[in-house]
């Protein structure tokens, strides 16, 4: 088992995001088998640009709303203890609506 405290994690910056900030909760480094989890701030207008990893992520919405967009076109709106799943592959982009700061779990499995 495996207790992270609120004030333990690692800082991250992003590639490919903007008016964010990340805290990396659990991950390798801590001891798990390639999961990630952690928590992304975002400012008003911030977000992520349209882009596929080759990994499972999930975002979980803990405060905010935020708009996930797929490379279709097709998008999808978020607001608190509202989750989405991005396959392995899919292309995505994320951004801010309004004027709160958002804040989201990411939980990535490899």
């Amino acid at each position: 088992m495996k207790v992270v405290k609120a004030c333990e994690g690692t800082y991250y910056e992003a590639r490919e995001h903007y008016n964010m900030w990340g805290v990396r909760k659990l991950g390798a480094p801590e001891g798990t088998n390639g999961s990630v989890v952690s928590i992304s701030e975002f400012l008003p207008n911030g977000g992520a640009e349209m882009s596929a990893a080759d990994i499972e992520r999930i975002y979980y919405v803990l405060r905010g709303s935020i708009t996930v967009e797929d490379e279709k076109g097709e998008k999808f709106i978020l607001e608190e203890n509202d989750l989405i799943y991005i396959g392995p592959g899919e292309k995505r982009s994320m951004t801010v609506n309004g004027l709160v700061a958002a804040r989201v779990m990411v939980t990535v499995i490899k």
